[in-house]
């Protein structure tokens, strides 16, 4: 059989699995495998079901993950996502638009502490789509605002996204962290001025919009927390991204070293706030185990899966169609942009960097392309699909947190996805230099 049908079958059953409804890593591996005794025999199964796996799963920089998503589970079983927000609220003194604003930055923030977008926009979605639509938003544009910040955890640091592409291209992954601080700044002020747009155009006609006091429905604590959680809620934050960042600039800490510092300092606040039981640590350990399983398993898939994309000399042969406009950078990385795009659209981030990198990788290096640059790049493309149908993980959080249906939320999601992509995107084209000052600085 010829290498072209060999490729057409494997791309059409990987198309069919996903529409069938199996798991991502399922759809990987399956398609890997078949793919691999199509083109070597089944001569190639021993050596690769072997020790590879294995190693591949065993890699010291992958400890960064289960590090950062029990320092997650620490933040988000404690309840100071609820907390914050309510912070927040009320340092917004009834402003109706900074109340939406803030919402974003709360929620980006709390993606830079706990590393999970789909936790903190279910989390925003219980908290701030109520409180949203009392102070004049439209419930699904409340929701759009919920899911949007949520989704900041793609980009900002200490992003998983960030942490498998520097595996799965050896980039080390503090230097991923520090060049991704100014895009997730970037994009967090796109949705904020998109955010604001929408609210004045599509706001309420309600007593609430027009600025009467709304009606104060919201838990207990909404109303007056105590004085000593505030201080620890917020001192929390600040000090774990203090942890992080601070941490990795100066060279204290590795990028797992500050994983555990903050996991560390997260459990040290749950202790102060009065939190930690049996419970508390059965649901953040259960959570921690489930995710990062889930992470390891499509790993191996698409460690399988890029075995036969290597083998099949796919990257070659898009390269070699896309030979007449690869004289054109920036041409190359539109296209590459339009299909990113579209399979974060369909397919978990995670599992799309990691089967993506094998393909793509070659056509990048052979246009010049930084490869810490095109890292944050995808990072930032990522962080747009959480939003965008049918599979927009940040969305579906919001919707089933909010009992909405996400179709409507849809409607506003993708015109923050479409401005960030190409605002955001131009911007890092056109100046390359912002994405790699602070990584240089370090040096």
């Amino acid at each position: 059989m010829s290498e072209f049908f060999i490729i057409s079958v494997i791309l059409l059953m990987f198309i069919v699995f996903l529409l069938s409804g199996l798991y991502i890593h399922s759809v990987l591996f399956a398609c890997g495998i078949i793919g691999l005794i199509l083109l070597e025999g089944f001569s190639i199964l021993p050596g690769l079901l072997g020790n590879e796996p294995f190693n591949r799963a065993a890699s010291y920089t992958l400890t960064t993950i289960p590090l950062f998503v029990l320092m997650a589970q620490f933040v988000l079983q404690s309840g100071i996502v609820q907390d914050m927000f309510y912070f927040i609220n009320r340092l917004s003194k009834g402003n109706n638009s900074l109340l939406g604003a803030l919402t974003i930055i709360i929620g980006g923030l709390l993606g830079a502490v706990s590393g999970s977008g789909t936790a903190t926009a279910a989390s925003l979605g219980q908290v701030a789509v109520p409180e949203l639509t009392k102070h004049g938003y439209k419930p699904e544009l409340a929701a759009a605002v919920a899911a949007s910040g949520g989704s900041l955890s793609g980009i900002v640091p200490p992003s998983i996204i960030l942490i498998l592409y520097g595996v799965a291209t050896e980039t080390p992954v503090g230097d991923l962290f520090m060049a991704a601080v100014i895009p997730s700044i970037l994009v967090m002020i796109v949705f904020i001025i998109v955010m604001l747009a929408c609210f004045y155009v599509f706001r309420k006609k309600t007593s609430e919009a027009a600025g009467l006091e709304p009606e104060r429905k919201g838990p207990p604590q909404q109303a007056e927390l105590p004085a000593m959680r505030l201080v620890v809620v917020n001192a929390v934050g600040l000090i774990i991204v203090i942890v992080i960042f601070g941490g990795i600039y100066s060279g204290v800490f590795t990028p797992t070293e500050a994983g555990a510092v903050g996991a560390f300092t997260a459990l040290l606040s749950t202790l102060v706030l009065g939190k930690v039981n049996i419970a508390f640590f059965t649901r953040a350990l259960t959570e921690t185990i489930k995710v990062t399983g889930m992470v390891m398993l499509i790993l191996i898939g698409a460690q399988i899966f890029g075995r036969f994309v290597s083998l099949s000399l796919l990257p070659r042969k898009l390269i070699n169609l896309l030979d007449p406009i690869m004289e054109y950078p920036v041409i190359v990385l539109i296209v590459i942009t339009i299909a990113l795009f579209i399979m974060f659209m369909f397919i978990e981030g995670a599992a799309v960097i990691l089967m993506s990198i094998p393909v793509i990788m070659p056509i990048i290096q052979a246009i010049g392309v930084d490869v810490l640059w095109f890292g944050i790049f995808i990072s930032v493309i990522c962080t747009v699909g959480l939003i965008t149908p049918p599979v927009g993980l940040s969305v579906y959080a919001v919707s089933g947190a909010s009992k909405m249906t996400p179709e409507p939320i849809f409607r506003y999601t993708m015109l923050f996805a479409f401005v960030a992509t190409v605002v955001v995107g131009g911007i890092m084209i056109a100046f390359p230099d912002l994405v790699l000052w602070i990584p240089d600085s370090m040096e």
